[in-house]
């Protein structure tokens, strides 16, 4: 009789996992979400070659995960900024901007520190090829842009005085 116990109790174990719906608990840069194995295959189905996905962190230390984003030339960018701090959108606002070349980052970053109002970016500029709006903790934003033309382009924060801490390249093969 005991042993038939411990058996339903397997087998009824069993059961359950099975029957939970395939599902799969992932940790990723802070977050936990969990994905369905059909999910999984349906979104792997979709990925096309001609987008290229970007993820970009950014924290309450003033950092982006990265200081280097390759892509190919004439793709479709999604980029994807996930605020992975806690700290408020006034406080610790942050936001990707892509500058056009030749734009030079630090007039343009001080230019935009005074532009609360106007998204951190300077009033009437003709240098940003593509940004997002400022994120707060725990935020996400995500934009899509064709890459521009061959070539290495610079990134930043334009929230005040990021800049120095949270910028990179942009390079366009």
């Amino acid at each position: 009789m005991k042993i038939i116990r411990i058996q339903l109790l397997v087998l009824l174990s069993a059961t359950i996992l099975l029957n939970c719906g395939g599902k799969e608990e992932k940790k990723k840069e802070g977050f936990t979400y969990e994905k369905s194995s059909a999910q999984e295959n349906s979104e792997s189905k979709k990925v096309d070659a001609n987008v290229a996905n970007i993820v970009l962190t950014a924290n309450d230390m003033m950092q982006f995960n990265t200081n280097e984003i390759k892509v190919k030339s004439g793709q479709r960018v999604r980029l994807t900024l996930r605020h992975i701090g806690t700290l408020d959108v006034n406080i610790m606002g942050h936001n990707f901007v892509l500058l056009k070349n030749g734009t030079d980052l630090v007039a343009f970053a001080t230019a935009a520190a005074t532009q609360k109002e106007n998204k951190y970016l300077p009033i009437g500029t003709e240098d940003v090829i593509a940004h997002t709006d400022i994120i707060g903790g725990g935020q996400v934003a995500t934009i899509e842009f064709d890459a521009p033309e061959v070539g290495t382009y610079e990134f930043l924060c334009s929230f005040p005085a990021h800049y120095a801490m949270m910028r990179g390249l942009f390079i366009v093969e």
